[in-house]
């Protein structure tokens, strides 16, 4: 059974990891993994200065936006129980 109250807009995930890493997680109740994707994001993006960031930041950036949409998916779908 589809539980209506909880029913998170997976769209609305991915765009909020977009603008800021780990919005999409704390939307979706996931609070620790969006605090340490924040802080991963960070780093990575302090990382710039000695290039690595430029590798880093992309992939944290892109696992985050991937993983709110399907997190949020999943929860819509009753797979994943936030709570």
């Amino acid at each position: 059974m589809v539980d209506l109250i909880n029913q998170k807009n997976p769209i609305l995930a991915g765009i909020l990891s977009f603008l800021i890493v780990g919005a999409g997680q704390i939307y979706n109740g996931q609070i620790k993994k969006g605090i340490l994707l924040l802080i991963a994001g960070l780093i990575s993006g302090f990382l710039m200065f000695f290039l690595i960031g430029f590798i880093l930041l992309p992939i944290v950036y892109i696992y985050a936006i991937y993983d709110a949409y399907t997190t949020a998916d999943k929860i819509n779908k009753g797979e994943i129980v936030i709570n």
